[in-house]
């Protein structure tokens, strides 16, 4: 979840424009298998060569970056490949810059994937090494995947498996989740992400699968400790497309470990990265909504068998971040599924206020973000609109906070 990805928005605009097939072509399933391994000529000497090639002021600290994603990819069983890909679009190569600017995480942050990073004063998590980022970053992805992960390295991988954000996605799928699936999650609203990890990976291949390994020592290194998983050698093909190896047997499904904490951020920004199919939303993390609009009502707690969304869109921004004004529809009547509910709505402020409505069918919480200067304003607007008879029970400084209270307000979903 970082509110963007570091490489140029321009980008994205003009990936916005070309058909999704070609943009996400032959993306694999993040679940490593019989038919779905690392090509042969993907190594860390390989990799690093290949980051260096795009940021030749790379520090000398990520020489061995390459070694700890294939051996935390080994031995999760997933395509740490494509996830080396993910994490150069998400720093810009480990330059940690959007264009000349700085971009949401700090180098010293190990945050390879933006985990926590809001772009609204929230520079996510930080972790202890380089090591521990890196696996961070691929047990996230492994949850995307719809594997359960014992005891994350992440907290907002441990809050987005507790409350079940991802669970009524991942339930559509009849077949393995790829990485194209989870680009098109990852950044909602935006159809450049899923092309620029192909874009990554197809460079790599034409540039790199042919020469020799600089570092070839490192794929022994990473296999040190006999924690990784069998060999996933592959009988590349032109440039190392193929893939029939052995790998890891799949591994068994894990408990859910449960510790009862606050809510995830990931689905309320997801909500607001919707609005504008310009701006890119990196992991975790949405772009700003225009002042004007409000996102769709979104229940963060509902149980498995309701959907996320409550009610239809509301009005959208345009790619130039225009929204025409106009009356939204009401949501519709929420059946009863417990004591109460939690459901989100933005006026794109930074600001934000929690209101109740106690109904028959039980008590709704709904964080609703709105503008310094504007918060009674918006929020007797909201109430009028779309939560008849609600009062306003707080108000914070920012939506995490509210969420936090939210929740502690109403712990059952």
């Amino acid at each position: 979840m970082m509110s963007k990805p570091l490489y140029v928005s321009a980008v994205l605009a003009v990936l916005a424009t070309l058909p999704l097939p070609a943009l996400a072509a032959d993306l694999p399933a993040i679940k490593a298998g019989g038919r779905n391994a690392v090509p042969e000529c993907v190594t860390p000497g390989r990799l690093h060569a290949f980051l260096k090639s795009r940021n030749s002021s790379l520090d000398a600290r990520y020489e061995r970056i390459g070694a700890e994603y294939m051996r935390h990819g080994e031995e999760l069983g997933i395509r740490w490949d494509y996830a080396f890909y993910q994490m150069i679009v998400e720093t810009g190569a480990l330059s940690y810059k959007n264009g000349n600017k700085p971009g949401d995480v700090k180098p010293t942050q190990n945050n390879f994937a933006g985990l926590g990073a809001t772009g609204r004063g929230e520079r996510g998590e930080t972790f202890k090494d380089l090591s521990t980022g890196v696996r961070a970053h691929l047990q996230h992805l492994l949850m995307y995947s719809g594997e359960k992960v014992a005891d994350p390295v992440a907290e907002r991988t441990r809050k987005v498996q507790e409350w079940g954000v991802l669970t009524s996605w991942q339930a559509k799928f009849k077949k393995p989740i790829t990485y194209a699936d989870m680009a098109r999650q990852w950044a909602p609203g935006s159809r450049g992400y899923p092309g620029m990890l192909s874009d990554i990976a197809e460079q790599f291949h034409d540039d790199f699968c042919s020469k020799p390994d600089p570092r070839p020592e490192l794929v022994q290194e990473a296999r040190a400790g006999g924690k990784s998983a069998p060999s996933q050698v592959a009988d590349a093909g032109p440039k190392g497309r193929g893939a029939k190896a052995e790998v890891a047997p799949p591994r068994d499904e894990i408990a859910e470990k449960i510790s009862g904490a606050d809510i995830y951020r990931r689905k309320v920004e997801e909500e607001r990265a919707e609005a504008t199919s310009a701006t890119m939303a990196g992991l975790g993390a949405g772009s700003i909504v225009p002042k004007e609009v409000v996102q769709p009502t979104t229940i963060l707690n509902a149980p498995k068998s309701d959907p996320v969304e409550t009610t239809p869109p509301a009005q959208t921004a345009s790619a130039a971040g225009a929204a025409a004004k106009g009356a939204m529809t009401p949501p519709p009547a929420v059946s009863a599924v417990g004591k109460c509910q939690v459901f989100t709505a933005s006026y794109g402020g930074q600001k934000a206020v929690i209101i109740k409505v106690a109904a028959t069918e039980g008590t709704h919480y709904t964080v609703l973000d709105v503008n310094e200067g504007a918060e009674k304003r918006e929020t007797e607007a909201f109430i009028q609109a779309y939560a008849k008879g609600g009062q306003m029970v707080g108000e914070f400084t920012s939506a995490n906070q509210a969420l936090d209270k939210a929740f502690e307000l109403c712990p059952e979903g």
